[in-house]
C-alpha cells in the first residue's frame, strides 16, 4: 500500500525484474551486512546466476520422500553448481565468511555430475536409457523417410494439398483433398477450415506403435533414475532447504547490485542515529521523467512545506519518505552519495481522502482515525498533505499545532504540506520545526520546483487560476471579495520568501569567499614556510663550505708556521662571523612528547640530543633534525580503531548432523551444546541429532536440554528414514 502511494511501484518492478526468480522485494536480516557484502561484491565480475522456479513445494514433496521429476532435481542442481562456481572466487571480509558457510556434501556429486548444462542426462551415465534415446532417434528418421516416399508416390499427387509434414494432436499428418482413400489408407487425425483432410497413412502406424512403446520404456528408466536421485536428495534435505535460502539472498544482492549499475543508482545505508543529520541531496523521484533535483535537510522532528499550487509540495513529501522506504531496503536510488537516511521502524503516508460512506466516515474524522494510530508508536516517519483536510482551518491549525508538539515529544518525525499559513505561524518560532516554500516565479507566472528552507510560502490561487485559464474579470472579483488586509499579509509573507532567498544567496557567496580567503592564507603559508627553508639549507652549505675553507687554512698553519699565516686565519674567522646562520624565530622550550611540524610533516617529538631532535613522523618515519627548525603542532593525528577478527571453524562437511550414540548424558549434552553453537555460526537454521532409543536415558537428557536452550526455537522426532524416535531434528 505505501509504495503506491509514494509512485515507486514501477521501480520497484523493475528492481523485481531483475531476480532469478519470483521473490518479494524486501531483504531479511542484518542490513549493514548486507550492504558491506553487496560492497565487496561490486570489487567482482560475476555471471549472472540462473534463472529458477521456486521450490518450496519440492522440498516439502522430498519431506514426505516422494519422488521429483527430472527437471525438478536439475533446479536444485543449478543451484549448488552457481554455488561452486561462486567458491572458486577468493573472496574477503563478510563475503568470504558467508560462502564458506556453504559446505556442499560428497554425497551429491553423483547427481551433479550426471547433468550436463541444458538439463538432460549425460550420455553414457545409463546404458539403458542411451539405447532407448539412439532407438527413438532412429525409429523417428524411419517415420520421416516413410512419409516423404508416401508424398512422392504418384498415385497420391493429385490428392495432395502441399508437400509439408504438419504436426497435428503430437502426429506428423498429411494434408490431401477428398477422395484421397481410393489411393491411400490413412487415419484422419483433422479437418482444416478449407475441408482439407489431415491424415495419418497407415503404413508409419508400425512404426508409431514402436515409438509409443519406446517412450514409455524411456519413462520407466527415468523414473528408475529420478527415484535414486531423490532418496539421496531427502537424505541431504536440510542442506537443501539451507542453500535455496542462501540462493535467494544471492539473488538479492545480484539484483540490486545491477540495478544500480544500469541506472547509476546509489545505495544509502540508513544511520541508527536518527538525531543525526538528515538530508536528501541531488535526489531525483523515479516516478518522474527528467525530474529536476532535489536537496532538502530534514534533520528536524517537523518538516512543515507551504507555497504554491502545483508548486511540487506533495512530491517533495512522497521524495522523502521514498528515500526513507528505498534505504530502509537497501534498493539503490538517484541520489548523491552524501544524502543521509534515518532508521525507522515505520513509515505512514496519509495522502488520500479517507473519506468513506459505506463506512459513514467523514474526511476530518478519517484523518484523526490515522493520527491517532500515531500516538502507540515509536521510530516512526509520517507524512501527511494538506494537513487541514476536511475542517475548518482555524480550528485545524490550532488542533494540530498541539497534536504535532505531542508527537515531536515522542520522538516521530512528521513531513507536512498545508496551503494554511496560520498552523505554519503558530509552528514557526518551535526550534523543532523546519519551515520549507516551494518557490515561484513571479516574472515568467509558474512554480520553478525549486525549495527555499527556513520560510513561509505564499499559495498563488489567483495566479494559479489566471493560468489554468479562468477569466481575469472572475480572478479579480475573488480578490475583491479576499479583501485588501489578507492580500497584503500574502505580499508580506512574498516579501520575506524573497529577502530570505536574497539572504541565503548572500551567506552562500560570503561562504564561498571565506573558503577562498582560507585557502589563499593557508597556499601563502606553505610558501613562506617553503621559502624559509630553502633559505636555510643555502645558508648551511654556504656554512659548510666556508668550514671546509678553514680546514684548508688550518692545514696550510701546520705546513708553514709563520705570523702573516695566522693572521689570514684570524681574518678567515671574522669572516665566518659575519655569516653565521641567523634563527628566524625564537628558540621553542619544546620537550619530548611534543607535537611538532617540520615544514609539512607532522610528528612527535621522541627525543633532544643538544641541538639536534629525533621526529617520529604520523607515517611512522624516524627523522633527524635541527632543534630550532622544528615548530609546534597542534593537529594529533586520528587513530583508526583496531578491529576485532573473529573467525569461525566452518564444519568439515555439509552433513549438519550428530551422532550421540554410545555416548553418557553429561558428555553427550557437553558435545550437543558446542555442536549447536558451531551451527549457529554457520549459519545453519536446523540440524539433526540422533540420540538412538535404548533405555530412553539419553534421549530424556537431550529432551531436556533442549527445552532449556535459549537459542532452540522448537525440535520434534525425525522422520522413519533420518531414524525415526532415535533422532530428533532441531530448529534454531
Amino acid at each position: 500500500m505505501i509504495v503506491k502511494k509514494l509512485d515507486i511501484s514501477s521501480h520497484l518492478e523493475n528492481l523485481q525484474s531483475l531476480f532469478c526468480r519470483e521473490k518479494e522485494i524486501k531483504l531479511d536480516g542484518d542490513i549493514n551486512i548486507h550492504h558491506t557484502i553487496i560492497k565487496e561484491l561490486e570489487n567482482f565480475t560475476l555471471k549472472t546466476p540462473p534463472k529458477l522456479t521456486t521450490l518450496n513445494g519440492q522440498l516439502n514433496y522430498l519431506q514426505k520422500q516422494g519422488t521429483l521429476k527430472i527437471y525438478e532435481i536439475y533446479e536444485f542442481i543449478k543451484i549448488i553448481t552457481y554455488f561452486q562456481y561462486l567458491k572458486k572466487f577468493t573472496f574477503t571480509g563478510k563475503l568470504a565468511t558467508w560462502i564458506d558457510k556453504v559446505v556442499i556434501p560428497k554425497e551429491l556429486d553423483a547427481i551433479i555430475t550426471a547433468f550436463d548444462d541444458k538439463g538432460e542426462l549425460l550420455h553414457g551415465f545409463s546404458e539403458d536409457l542411451d539405447r532407448v534415446n539412439s532407438s527413438l532417434y532412429t525409429n523417428r528418421d524411419l517415420i520421416k523417410q516413410k512419409l516423404y516416399g508416401v508424398i512422392n508416390s504418384k498415385g497420391l499427387q493429385p490428392y495432395l494439398v502441399d508437400r509439408q509434414v504438419h504436426l497435428v494432436h503430437g502426429e506428423q499428418t498429411l494434408m490431401v483433398r477428398a477422395g484421397f482413400n481410393h489411393v491411400l489408407k490413412a487415419k484422419v487425425m483433422d479437418r482444416s477450415q478449407s475441408g482439407f483432410f489431415y491424415v495419418l497413412p497407415h503404413s508409419i502406424g508400425e512404426l508409431k506403435q514402436k515409438q509409443s512403446d519406446l517412450v514409455n520404456l524411456k519413462d520407466d528408466i527415468l523414473y528408475k533414475i529420478t527415484k535414486e536421485f531423490s532418496g539421496i536428495l531427502s537424505k541431504q534435505l536440510m542442506f537443501l532447504k539451507f542453500i535455496n535460502k542462501e540462493f535467494d539472498r544471492y539473488d538479492h544482492y545480484q539484483a540490486r547490485l545491477e540495478f544500480a549499475k544500469i541506472n547509476d543508482y546509489n545505495f544509502i545505508l540508513p544511520n541508527k542515529n536518527n538525531n543525526k543529520a538528515q538530508k536528501l541531496v541531488d535526489f531525483k523521484h523515479p516516478a518522474l521523467h527528467n525530474a529536476k533535483s532535489v536537496s532538502i535537510d530534514f534533520s528536524k522532528n517537523v518538516i512543515m512545506i507551504t507555497g504554491v499550487n502545483a508548486g511540487g509540495k506533495t512530491m517533495l513529501l512522497k521524495s522523502i519518505l521514498s528515500a526513507v522506504y528505498m534505504s530502509k531496503y537497501l534498493i539503490p536510488y538517484s541520489c548523491d552519495k552524501s544524502t543521509k537516511i534515518g532508521t525507522f521502524k515505520d513509515i505512514s503516508a496519509i495522502l488520500d481522502d479517507p473519506q468513506s460512506v459505506k463506512n459513514d466516515i467523514s474526511t476530518f474524522a478519517g484523518r484523526m482515525l490515522e493520527f491517532s494510530k500515531l500516538f502507540t508508536k515509536k521510530d516512526t516517519i509520517v507524512g501527511v498533505d494538506e494537513i487541514e483536510l476536511g475542517t475548518d482551518s482555524d480550528e485545524a491549525a490550532s488542533l494540530f499545532k498541539v497534536i504535532i508538539e505531542e508527537l515531536i515529544e515522542k520522538n516521530i518525525k512528521i513531513i507536512v504540506t498545508t496551503h494554511h499559513k496560520r498552523l505554519a505561524a503558530l509552528l514557526a518560532a518551535n526550534k523543532n520545526v523546519e519551515l520549507i516554500a516551494a518557490i515561484y516565479d513571479e516574472a515568467a507566472r509558474v512554480p520553478t520546483y525549486e525549495f527555499l528552507q527556513g520560510t513561509i510560502g505564499k499559495s498563488y490561487a489567483f495566479e494559479t487560476a489566471q493560468r489554468y485559464h479562468i477569466p481575469l474579470r472572475v480572478v479579480n472579483k475573488a480578490k475583491e471579495v479576499y479583501g485588501d488586509d489578507k492580500d497584503k499579509l500574502n505580499d508580506l509573507i512574498q516579501r520575506s520568501s524573497d529577502l530570505e532567498r536574497e539572504y541565503k544567496d548572500k551567506i552562500t557567496l560570503l561562504d564561498e569567499k571565506i573558503t577562498k580567503t582560507i585557502q589563499l592564507e593557508k597556499n601563502l603559508k606553505d610558501k613562506k614556510e617553503s621559502m624559509d627553508f630553502d633559505i636555510l639549507v643555502q645558508k648551511e652549505k654556504l656554512e659548510k663550505e666556508f668550514n671546509s675553507a678553514i680546514n684548508e687554512v688550518k692545514k696550510a698553519v701546520k705546513l708553514n708556521n709563520t705570523k702573516e699565516q695566522h693572521q689570514i686565519l684570524n681574518k678567515v674567522h671574522k669572516q665566518k662571523q659575519e655569516i653565521k646562520v641567523e634563527k628566524n624565530q625564537e628558540p621553542l622550550n619544546l620537550k619530548v612528547g611534543d607535537r611538532v611540524k617540520y615544514n609539512n610533516t607532522k610528528g612527535m617529538l621522541i627525543s633532544i640530543k643538544g641541538k639536534k631532535a629525533t621526529v617520529e613522523t604520523n607515517d611512522g618515519m624516524k627523522l633527524q633534525l635541527p632543534l630550532s627548525s622544528l615548530q609546534r603542532s597542534g593537529n594529533i593525528p586520528k587513530v583508526k580503531p583496531k578491529t576485532i577478527h573473529i573467525k569461525v571453524q566452518k564444519p568439515a562437511s555439509g552433513y549438519i548432523k550428530l551422532d550421540l550414540h554410545g555416548q553418557r548424558a553429561e558428555e553427550a549434552i557437553e558435545n550437543l551444546d558446542k555442536f549447536l553453537s558451531d551451527s549457529l555460526m554457520s549459519g545453519f537454521d536446523e540440524v539433526l541429532v540422533y540420540h538412538g532409543i535404548g533405555t530412553g536415558k539419553l534421549s530424556r537428557a537431550v529432551a531436556l536440554f533442549l527445552d532449556s536452550h535459549p537459542s532452540v526455537e522448537s525440535y520434534h522426532d525425525a522422520s522413519a528414514k533420518e531414524g525415526g524416535y532415535g533422532a530428533k531434528v532441531i530448529k534454531l
